[in-house]
């Protein structure tokens, strides 16, 4: 029988989890389009995609084939190679930071973690930072079009999500006070013990920066009242005017995978991640047996089920908001940003610091 050692076990099961995480990230990336095109077409009193498949749902199938066998155009004053990997570094970025994401319970095999790619003790600051380097697919796309239209998209796409980084960070730092960790699992598990009442939007007092890290948000995967960057009244399509086929179909991956990325952040930092919002209260009830195959099964199966709950109701209400609030002009949107945002972050900041600071760290 063949021996294979502890690290080639850990390579293969990690192998496995990138593909199978990758896949469904895609998915989750074509079916929110789907959704997004389907419910603002009720909001708006029309049908929505619904000719591809029953009910439309190969849409997604359809303009993936369409996309791809569109031809590609490339104009043929453009910087070749940075026109080429500015689509590449936004989508690389984008699906990276899934990685760091802990979507269920704790499930080990072989002494691997299933439900998480990589836990690192700076699993935020990992997110963050993947995430703020996705700006210079933005920002190489419009200079090297050699569009007034893109370069004017791209440059404000880059002072929007530098100015809205700054609040979105600080509206973080209160969680990761209350939590004393970086890593993600551990704010999680912070907020598990008794349910609703310990999650940080409402036992943790957060309920301010998470307002705050929603705004910032918006900006910063620059979706409506934010999108500024791809005002198609002003600048066309903005940053992505000169690309098609598949270079184009980066860019749309790429913003929707950056709208699950916010929602799994926003899921972890403020909802308590993949624990139920009724805390331990049934667990008698199930009565899992936490030494079978079973029970530990069915209790991961249950913890994925809540966090993809949380994550799309957020993914909701991004659709929601599109559907309802006006585009901001840019002298709003970066007054807001700079002038009301920022400070008030700041004031959570000092406002969590004393509340810790006279009542302690417990959230139990």
């Amino acid at each position: 029988m063949t021996h294979f050692s502890p690290f080639l076990i850990f390579l293969l099961i990690t192998i496995v989890k990138i593909a199978v995480v990758l896949v469904i990230t895609l998915t989750a990336v074509a079916y929110t389009v789907l959704l997004e095109r389907k419910v603002l077409g009720r909001m708006q009193n029309r049908w929505g995609p619904s000719r591809v498949g029953p009910f439309g749902l190969l849409q997604p199938l359809a303009d993936g084939i369409k996309l791809f066998l569109k031809e590609d155009l490339m104009p043929l004053a453009v910087e070749r190679p940075l026109f080429v990997l500015a689509p590449v570094i936004a989508l690389a970025c984008a699906l990276t930071s899934i990685a760091v994401v802990p979507f269920g319970a704790p499930a080990y095999y072989k002494g691997v973690n299933l439900t998480q790619i990589s836990d690192i003790n700076i699993g935020l600051l990992v997110v963050l930072g993947v995430t703020s380097i996705g700006v210079y697919g933005i920002a190489l796309a419009g200079w090297s079009s050699n569009n007034k239209y893109s370069l004017f998209g791209s440059l404000r796409a880059t002072a929007q999500v530098i100015s809205y980084e700054l609040a979105l960070g600080l509206s973080l730092v209160g969680v990761v006070m209350r939590a004393g960790s970086l890593r993600l699992r551990d704010i999680v598990d912070s907020q598990a013990a008794h349910g609703m009442r310990s999650w940080n939007i409402f036992g943790g007092l957060q309920i301010l920066a998470f307002f705050i890290y929603l705004m910032a948000a918006y900006a910063e995967t620059n979706r409506s009242p934010f999108d500024l960057p791809e005002a198609e009244s002003e600048l066309v399509a903005g940053y992505h005017t000169e690309y098609s086929s598949m270079k184009f179909a980066m860019y749309f991956m790429a913003e929707y995978a950056n709208m699950i990325t916010v929602a799994c952040v926003a899921t972890l930092m403020f909802f308590g991640g993949a624990s139920s919002p009724f805390g331990h209260l049934f667990d008698r009830v199930f009565s899992f047996n936490m030494h079978s195959l079973s029970g530990i099964l069915l209790s991961t199966l249950i913890s994925i089920f809540w966090f993809v709950f949380k994550v799309f109701s957020f993914i909701m209400l991004y659709i929601w908001v599109r559907a309802t609030v006006p585009r901001f002009r840019y002298d709003q949107l970066m007054g807001f940003g700079w002038k009301f945002l920022l400070p008030v972050a700041m004031a959570n900041i000092l406002f969590t610091a004393l509340a810790l600071t006279f009542f302690g760290h417990s959230n139990t």
